[in-house]
């Protein structure tokens, strides 16, 4: 049967019709955006960097878009019970999440069972903040450096203990490279979330922990902490006399940390950009750079493009570290 060219011309009018109308849709969704509190997912328990950060940055963007940001901390399985939420969410806009390289890089490897892909599942927003972790040990620890922790780790047939914000998280996986690394036996104790934590570090129920500075700071500068050395590939400007672990003698033992912000898979664009604008603007208020980088974080702000590439590029460069670790859900 030959084709109906009359009926052909009238699909596609009909097809360019649709088109028009929900581009329509989709600028009138971004026009009314956000019409209702928007909802941002913290995958940490409150006190941590993570919560810190998304607080402060919520706040610039709330007065922006005149609109109330309500942040949830959703702490579990490393990011994932967050990062499930948020996949299963309508597609607009009002449920986000804080992501970060261990919901979006490391569990992709870590947990076998994963059930979203932290490619394919998620809207890139906007890449927020990158920070390094800091090895700390509580102020009553005779260890005054890298070598001298390890020596005593050496020294204990059990070894020592370590503290991390959980199964998966930046903190877990350096203290496997540190033991991998050292050669020594170190024992995770793993905690839902990072003020638990610290606080079992401060008084030293455990023997150290890694950590960013914008959480460790205030028991450093108080004395409850002693900083032995950056987990980066090098010094971080406001800490100049902290080595690096490879100055301390012990190269491989880094890890980049970054948020960024998700929603689900299929955001209406307009309403990406929007988001992208509001959050890259208060990433370059003084305030936050102001705030921030006393405190060892480093803006990143950029389109979401970006976020997406460092998405990609962790899921292969963190997964082949977590294999090389030997690290395993718990």
């Amino acid at each position: 049967m030959k084709p109906n060219l009359r009926s052909l011309g009238h699909i596609a009018a009909l097809c360019a019709v649709l088109v028009v109308a929900a581009n329509a849709v989709a600028h009138a969704q971004a026009d009314d955006y956000p019409a209702r509190p928007i909802t941002i997912l913290v995958p940490f328990a409150p006190g941590g960097s993570s919560d810190v950060v998304m607080r402060l940055l919520s706040k610039h963007v709330s007065e922006s878009l005149k609109q109330t940001i309500i942040i949830d901390n959703r702490p579990g399985g490393a990011g994932n019970v967050a990062a499930l939420a948020v996949k299963n969410a309508p597609k607009d806009g009002y449920l986000l999440m804080l992501g970060h390289t261990g919901s979006h890089a490391i569990n992709a490897t870590l947990y076998p069972d994963l059930k979203f892909d932290p490619a394919k599942d998620f809207t890139a927003i906007a890449p927020l903040v990158t920070f390094n972790n800091f090895l700390n040990v509580p102020a009553g620890s005779p260890a005054k450096s890298v070598k001298q922790l390890v020596a005593l780790a050496k020294s204990k047939p059990e070894g020592l203990t370590y503290a991390s914000q959980g199964v998966g998280t930046g903190g877990h996986l350096l203290g496997v490279l540190l033991a991998k690394h050292s050669g020594t036996q170190l024992v995770h104790v793993p905690y839902r979330g990072v003020a638990p934590a610290v606080t079992d570090t401060v008084a030293g129920r455990v023997d150290m922990m890694f950590l960013s500075y914008l959480t460790a700071g205030p028991h450093v500068e108080s004395g409850k902490l002693r900083m032995l050395a950056v987990a980066g590939a090098k010094r971080h400007p406001v800490f100049p006399d902290t080595p690096t672990m490879a100055e301390a003698g012990f190269p491989g033992v880094e890890m980049e940390q970054w948020f960024g912000l998700f929603g689900p898979a299929g955001l209406p664009e307009p309403v990406v950009r929007k988001l992208n604008q509001e959050f890259v603007k208060a990433l370059h208020s003084d305030e936050i750079k102001n705030t921030l980088l006393p405190q060892g974080s480093l803006v990143i702000p950029g389109p979401p493009a970006e976020l997406a590439a460092i998405v990609a590029r962790d899921i292969v460069r963190l997964g082949q570290v977590v294999k090389e670790s030997g690290a395993k859900p718990e």
